[in-house]
């Protein structure tokens, strides 16, 4: 990358609505990827698997955000086909390092079927399977602070992608209902500058479209822009404005 350019943004949104068409569509307006919300979302693992199926229709990629760290949750995600994974609460570097070892074959603690999709139900062969899995994105959510003060330590972890700054979760970690006062603004500016350092993924979720250049400025540049559901409901406010 030349000293002229800028870092490339990748946009996406939380998917809250267990509808495949609803990814289609945001797939179809040209989103870099989606993150279904399984964590605050009523996803089982049949509906994930019918998202998965319309994000890979339309060549999106989809992330999940999981809903807690055990180990049959993350090998669920990722054998229905999941781009990568976006992990709420990681607060040490002992976390990310048990959160990577679930992920991985080689190395790690996951089980291996050649049978599901992320395998290509059997036609990637054994070999290639390993090395598609083994690649998965994991995004640690960087939310309390614990995981602040960890956060170069997480970031340092072999497997991690990136750091996501979760500055709702963030704020009540510090007592605090506004997640842009002054101390949840500098502890985001740290840790996408960590992550920067890093050479991993700096990620940040925005309420508005409008906020993503002081965040960019920041660093961030893997954005996750409010909701399907927030989408729909400024569509119809906007129709009776």
């Amino acid at each position: 990358m030349s000293t002229n350019d800028t870092p490339t943004r990748r946009i996406g949104t939380f998917v809250k609505t267990g509808a495949p068409q609803i990814v289609e569509i945001l797939g179809g307006a040209g989103l870099n990827f989606v993150v279904i919300d399984a964590e605050h979302a009523p996803f089982d693992r049949g509906t994930l698997d019918v998202m998965v199926i319309a994000a890979r229709s339309v060549n999106l990629p989809l992330y999940v955000r999981i809903p807690d760290m055990s180990a049959a949750t993350i090998q669920s995600a990722l054998d229905l086909g999941a781009s990568g994974l976006l992990v709420p609460h990681v607060d040490s570097a002992d976390e990310a390092r048990q959160l990577v070892a679930r992920t991985r074959f080689i190395d790690g603690e996951r089980g291996f079927s050649s049978s599901p999709r992320f395998a290509g139900y059997g036609a990637l062969g054994m070999k290639k399977a390993v090395a598609a899995g083994d690649g998965i994105d994991i995004l640690c959510q960087i939310e309390s602070r614990a995981g602040c003060e960890a956060a170069q330590a997480i970031a340092d972890v072999d497997g991690v992608s990136g750091l996501f700054v979760g500055r709702a979760d963030l704020a009540l970690s510090f007592g605090l209902t506004d997640a842009r006062a002054p101390e949840v603004m500098q502890a985001t500016v740290e840790a996408l500058a960590i992550a920067r350092r890093a050479g991993k993924t700096a990620g940040v979720a925005c309420g508005e479209a409008s906020e993503c250049d002081e965040f960019a400025a920041m660093g961030a540049t893997w954005f996750v822009i409010g909701s399907d559901q927030s989408l729909l409901r400024k569509g119809a406010l906007a129709l009776m404005a």
